[in-house]
């Protein structure tokens, strides 16, 4: 189930895809361990990796639409997969990609032809790109920006101002960047439109992180704007914006999974190896339930990840669905992703501080992932939206395949409006739940889903209760499992996963419904009858001995299975 290098063979994809997937692997594995971590601990700038991907083509490939290059295609599919391989590397790696994409989704969105024609040629010249919303001081409030457009008086403009948290800001051939006419007030005054960071008016202010990757404040000064340089204006510059976040932030959750199986080889072959009071560190009964744990909550991110690819690419402005599943892989997987390592980090404990190992950056760096593209408070907010319909409102939909075909993700870029969110209808999620209610801790998780609802419809949250975000946040934790548990029960189907894999995943998840509902019980705006339900709402998960050696063996087995060439 794990991304290995060893073994990598990626055969569900067309020819030129496995190429440059085994491709890029080759490159990390030749170049070896020990440039990876002294270029991380010397905060490096990879231009040696964006040489790689210019010669190969690679972001030109992976990122270009048809519609901007008959020959290429946006895929979903394998732009995932290029995700996990880039995380299991290095955040720095996958961060320049990733704000690549950020950077050309206001410019696939845009009518603006010849911007888009001068895109597709900068990508062919192994050019990346960068995403210029944030500012320093109202972050991606995109209400507030301070970026202002100044008619020049010959149909164009003028931009002055600074951009701040802007991934590639150093380098970046296009940047797209968002701001507000002088001129005119409210959303009509929205301006997305191209710069370009080798400009005189373009200045780079610092890198604001200490890190390998370069994320720029850049300032504009009396930058000009001509009439074909403009990507959007008014509403729809904001919807850019919004719909740009949308694709972008999907990536976050591949990343995760990436950096936590590198993570994962490391931690358990030093657990294996380790002697303590002459036995291996893994015959200590904790250190299996830990590290069983982290494999399945590992196994349980890449199963919804890979399902929402499908309702992804199956979307259409009939089905909307993966406005909730995107946040989620966004909150939900990597939050995931933070346990995972947490879990791994008790077990091999002082060996995940030494400079060379893998592990030692991939606890640095996943913190990130939570944190970018929306916290996590703000993504679990916006499931909050959907919830009603989900739980309540189901309607028919066709079933969605596994999307694996080498086609264009062309809706992508035309998701129109970016509001609606509470219209928006799903299939009946107790389907998935209903055909594994053979598997104990399945069935004990159904149980807490139904008394979810239950809650939701005798003791529903109040006006004062719905304003208090602390109190509603817990409430969006416990709807957010019910989700997750949909799409892993999904995928498990569509991959014939081991029913002992997917029985230890949901005792996991028994154990978070419980945790949270406690949490639920606590909050000092909950009702008496709400902490009762709570409290009668707590579970313990179905023990089997039995199962969970079966799932062990498993984990025991990754020991020795990888390790990066020196």
């Amino acid at each position: 189930m794990l991304f290995n290098p060893r073994t990598y063979d990626p055969a569900q994809f067309d020819e030129p895809t496995r190429r440059l997937l085994r491709a890029t692997v080759d490159w990390f594995e030749t170049r070896g361990k020990k440039a990876l971590l002294d270029t991380y601990i010397d905060r490096a700038w990879y231009a040696d990796f964006l040489e790689f991907a210019a010669r190969e083509g690679l972001f030109a490939e992976f990122l270009t639409p048809s519609s901007a290059d008959a020959d290429k295609r946006w895929d979903t599919a394998r732009i995932a997969e290029l995700n996990e391989i880039l995380g299991f590397y290095g955040l720095g790696y996958w961060y320049t990609w990733q704000v690549t994409i950020l950077g050309l989704g206001p410019v696939w969105q845009s009518e603006n032809e010849a911007l888009r024609a001068r895109a597709a040629e900068l990508l062919r010249e192994g050019h990346v790109m960068a995403f210029g919303l944030s500012e320093r001081t109202h972050g991606a409030d995109i209400y507030s920006t301070d970026m202002i457009l100044t008619p020049d008086g010959e149909g164009g403009f003028t931009a002055s101002g600074s951009k701040y948290y802007i991934g590639n800001g150093n380098v970046a051939g296009l940047v797209s960047v968002f701001g507000r006419r002088s001129d005119v007030e409210g959303p009509e005054g929205y301006v997305f439109f191209a710069a370009d960071s080798r400009h005189e008016a373009y200045h780079l202010v610092k890198n604001v992180v200490n890190a390998q990757m370069y994320v720029s404040e850049f300032r504009l000064e009396d930058y000009p704007v001509r009439a074909e340089d403009v990507l959007h204006t008014g509403r729809a510059a904001f919807d850019a914006a919004l719909n740009t976040v949308n694709v972008g932030k999907f990536n976050l959750c591949t990343a995760s999974i990436g950096i936590c199986e590198h993570a994962m080889y490391e931690a358990v072959t030093h657990a294996r190896n380790r002697v303590l009071y002459g036995k291996p560190v893994t015959e200590f009964p904790h250190v299996r339930r830990e590290l069983t744990d982290a494999y399945a909550r590992l196994i349980a991110m890449k199963l919804f990840s890979a399902r929402a690819v499908d309702y992804f690419r199956s979307a259409s402005p009939e089905d909307r669905r993966y406005l909730l599943f995107n946040p989620m892989t966004k909150m939900k997987v990597t939050t995931e992703g933070e346990k995972v390592i947490d879990l791994m980090w008790d077990v091999i404990a002082a060996k995940g501080f030494e400079a060379d190992t893998y592990f030692d950056k991939a606890a640095k760096d996943i913190r990130g992932l939570p944190k970018l593209e929306g916290t996590v408070h703000v993504n679990l907010a916006l499931i909050l939206k959907f919830m009603g319909n989900y739980l309540f409102a189901p309607a028919d939909y066709a079933s969605v395949p596994t999307r694996l075909d080498a086609a264009d993700d062309e809706f992508l870029f035309r998701q129109g409006p970016a509001r609606g969110l509470g219209a928006i209808r799903f299939h009946d999620w107790r389907i998935a739940y209903y055909r594994h209610a053979h598997l104990p801790n399945v069935a004990r998780f159904r149980e807490q889903a139904d008394g979810f609802c239950t809650l939701l419809l005798k003791h529903a949250p109040s006006e004062e209760q719905q304003a208090d975000l602390d109190f509603l946040l817990e409430i969006g934790q416990l709807f957010a499992l019910i989700v997750y548990g949909q799409l892993v029960l999904e995928q498990a189907e569509l991959t014939g996963l081991d029913a002992d894999v997917l029985d230890q995943i949901f005792d996991a998840l028994v154990r978070d419904f419980s945790a949270h509902a406690t949490e639920l019980h606590g909050k000092a705006s909950t009702t008496e009858e709400q902490a009762a339900w709570a409290l009668a709402h707590v579970r313990r998960p179905v023990a089997d001995a039995d199962r969970s050696a079966k799932v062990w063996a498993k984990v025991e087995a990754l020991s020795g299975a990888y390790e990066m060439r020196p």
